[in-house]
């Protein structure tokens, strides 16, 4: 049963630059955001108040007058390119009344603002993985590695350049925020014709740890962990079906043996056609220091032209 998900809302930086639009173009391409608000958000960088003094100089004044004049039109590139942003998703058939266009003066840097204007009761943070100044071989810019590290609170979405498709792949460890990713595409595509993988992958080895050695054989241990994670499976199965999902439309997969979960991850996305990716952001790692989980991370910086959920 589709849910109603008016009364929620998706923020979405925008930063002037063709990637941002093509971010937007991602929210306009898919109908279940469609049923949320949209806040288009923009973090100016004006001249700074103190290079204002020049005024009081005759000397300097034209310098100042330029400077106002630069900040100006750059006002009204930024408002421009919003109002664009925001006509796209119109086109898309998203309601006038649901986007809203959220223009804010840099208070502590332009990561640390979004950061801070997320925590204002949104549902999750949509974003490109380089903004206007990233190099072409860098995987995050520095704005979007920021928000992955430090927004721990709510989904946040990389988008990658490929189309992300009707197919979403769950990297599935059974852990709470696996679980918790279950939950969050049940809620949001839950009603519309997706199919979901939920894929699990164990690493060669690391079901014959020195320590189990002496309490049971390697194939015992092998099969204990895959019965765990067929009622895991199940379990999230039964919450995608409830949410809405079909039953067809879901399926399963382990896959044991391998050197890198993330690779395997990656490889199966691009091999069988997943354009999106969802991760909670921490597995079952007890290294609680890390901000984000070693898999997850991995994922983003190998499956590059993924699109990439991240949960908690």
């Amino acid at each position: 049963m589709m849910r109603n998900r008016t009364d929620e809302k998706i923020l979405v930086p925008v930063d002037g630059s063709d990637r941002a639009i093509n971010t937007v173009k991602y929210i306009a391409r898919n109908e279940p955001f469609h049923r949320m608000r949209i806040v288009l958000f923009h973090v100016f960088s004006s001249v700074p108040e103190s290079y204002w003094d020049l005024e009081d100089s005759a000397a300097s004044r034209a310098v100042a007058k330029q400077a106002r004049a630069w900040e100006l039109s750059q006002k009204k590139l930024v408002k421009d390119h919003m109002e664009m942003a925001k006509g796209l998703l119109e086109k898309s058939g998203i309601p006038t009344a649901s986007i809203e266009i959220k223009i804010q003066n840099r208070k502590k840097g332009i990561a640390r603002d979004i950061i801070q204007e997320a925590q204002n009761g949104y549902s999750a943070v949509v974003t490109r993985r380089r903004g206007t100044t990233a190099l072409r071989n860098v995987v995050l810019g520095g704005v979007a590695a920021k928000l992955v590290a430090r927004i721990v609170f709510i989904p946040l979405i990389l988008v990658g350049k490929k189309a992300p498709g009707s197919k979403i792949l769950i990297g599935f460890d059974g852990s709470q925020d696996a679980m918790k990713a279950v939950d969050f595409v049940g809620s949001v595509l839950a009603g519309f014709e997706y199919g979901v993988l939920l894929l699990h992958v164990i690493r060669g080895g690391e079901l014959r740890l020195p320590e189990m050695a002496s309490v049971s054989p390697s194939k015992t241990i092998t099969k204990a962990a895959k019965e765990e994670m067929t009622s895991s499976f199940l379990f999230a199965t039964k919450k995608l079906i409830n949410a809405g999902f079909k039953a067809k439309s879901i399926s399963t997969k382990m896959i044991t043996g391998k050197s890198s979960r993330a690779k395997t991850i990656s490889d199966e996305a691009r091999q069988y056609g997943f354009g999106t990716i969802v991760m909670g952001r921490k597995g079952r790692s007890r290294v609680r220091e890390f901000f984000i989980g070693r898999v997850t991370n991995k994922v983003i910086q190998i499956a590059r032209d993924r699109t990439v959920w991240v949960v908690r």
